[in-house]
């Protein structure tokens, strides 16, 4: 952090509300029981009147905790990104009646139904690394491209299960399709636990404590479809921490002659390759879009500005041919009075016009790694790992995205905003 200012005092902080996107109905009415989970006794039933129910909790993280939460470089530059800060549940979305919270870095849970807490995001393809602690009597699990509510797990996504050895699927086996292998380490409870998840198309392949216990290949060629992360609250405490993605199947967009692109012209802009094959732009309004089009897609890319307000943008869903009509993904690093907290020109990370970036992570005079991932309505974007924005587009359909929400594919478009613009981003990669 010797590179970037936090100035923000304790009394600067960011408040987060715990319930993400979900619905009031679903907080009392989804539940995710697995077949092989039993059903409870009738003397263990409550009535409606008699049910606790959990408010969810608000929770505040300084400046310096959020940048404290940033990844190294060489792990950034990979395209690991944090989908828990360690201290809110941005980017997440309570699922059920279950007292979710978060404690001493960690998202945890105890009582309440049977639910699920998942991720705003759905995702595809990716390597997924995390602690986990259970007690003797937890039943948790890690589910993986599923919907909010889970009727049958064996059929509408994929659950790495966290259970004792007197379940049917001990940790670490996927629930009614595979169970660990022989070698698999053995079971402990009260203490963390590292499991590593690996989805590639059918494949889903699960590591505990650095062994391989499952390796799995759906019969469908495809496998499941994209879908949220969740977390499980069955029975028992269970807690995580250290939660990290990095997206699988990314592929290059830039070579030595922008072949990917299409300058626009009688634009001011200039768009060159550097020697070390970054794409630099300077001075002046200009644009230069991919040939190809995306509708959902992943996108890492690292940027450095000449000095933090200048001011660029990522572009997506743009219409083809058109001028800067797209979602903007904000490059700008500029910050109120010096404040993390303060973005002055939305932040980068921020989706321009509609959420500003909670917070400026860029590392000043290096370069920085921006993770933009984008699902139908949803976008959200990371920044050295942490994420800033989270945002959800229920405007009416409309062909412009700067009028309404537009889903149809568009092309990724890089901004020269004005004649002070002086940028360089290399390793721009995606997958769609």
């Amino acid at each position: 952090m010797n590179k970037f200012s936090t100035q923000t005092s304790p009394s600067v902080s960011l408040t987060i509300l715990a319930i993400g996107l979900a619905t009031a109905a679903s907080l009392t009415n989804i539940g995710c029981r697995s077949k092989s989970d039993p059903a409870p006794a009738a003397n263990e039933t409550q009535s409606e009147a008699e049910q606790e129910v959990f408010v969810p909790q608000a929770y505040e993280a300084t400046g310096e905790e959020l940048l404290a939460a940033r990844l190294d470089p060489e792990e950034a530059s990979a395209g690991w990104i944090r989908l828990f800060d360690g201290y809110t549940l941005f980017g997440w979305e309570i699922a059920g009646n279950a007292n979710w919270q978060v404690e001493d870095q960690t998202i945890t849970a105890d009582q309440g139904d049977i639910c699920l807490i998942n991720t705003s995001i759905p995702w595809q393809d990716y390597e997924l690394s995390l602690e986990f602690n259970a007690d003797e009597k937890s039943n948790s699990g890690v589910f993986l491209r599923t919907p909010i509510q889970v009727d049958d797990p064996a059929v509408e996504c994929y659950e790495v299960n966290i259970a004792g050895v007197d379940h049917p699927f001990t940790t670490g086996s996927l629930v009614d399709r595979q169970k660990v292998s022989k070698d698999a380490p053995e079971q402990t409870f009260g203490e963390w636990r590292k499991m590593l998840i690996r989805i590639e198309g059918n494949r889903v392949q699960v590591s505990l404590d650095g062994v391989l216990v499952t390796d799995y290949t759906d019969p469908e060629p495809e496998g499941l479809p994209a879908g949220r992360i969740g977390l499980q609250h069955n029975s028992g405490r269970i807690a995580f921490r250290n939660i990290r993605l990095r997206p699988l199947g990314l592929e290059s967009l830039l070579d030595e002659e922008l072949s990917a692109w299409k300058p626009f012209p009688n634009m001011d802009a200039e768009y060159t390759v550097t020697q070390e094959g970054a794409m630099k732009v300077q001075g002046g309004i200009g644009q230069i879009e991919t040939k190809d089009v995306f509708d959902d897609f992943v996108l890492l890319a690292e940027y450095k500005l000449a000095k933090p307000e200048i001011n660029s943008g990522i572009f997506f869903r743009c219409i083809p041919g058109d001028t800067m009509m797209g979602y903007e993904c904000q490059l700008n690093d500029g910050m109120n009075n010096g404040l993390p907290l303060k973005p002055s020109d939305c932040g980068t990370g921020g989706i321009f016009r509609h959420q500003d970036a909670r917070v400026i992570a860029a590392t000043e005079d290096d370069w920085s790694t921006v993770v933009l991932a984008v699902q139908g309505a949803k976008m959200a974007a990371w920044v050295n790992g942490v994420q800033v924005s989270n945002w959800q587009d229920d405007r009416q359909a409309d062909e412009n995205p700067r009028k309404g929400k537009r889903t149809d594919a568009g092309t990724i478009m890089i901004q020269g905003h004005d004649e002070t613009t002086e940028l360089e981003l290399r390793q721009i990669q995606i997958t769609p």
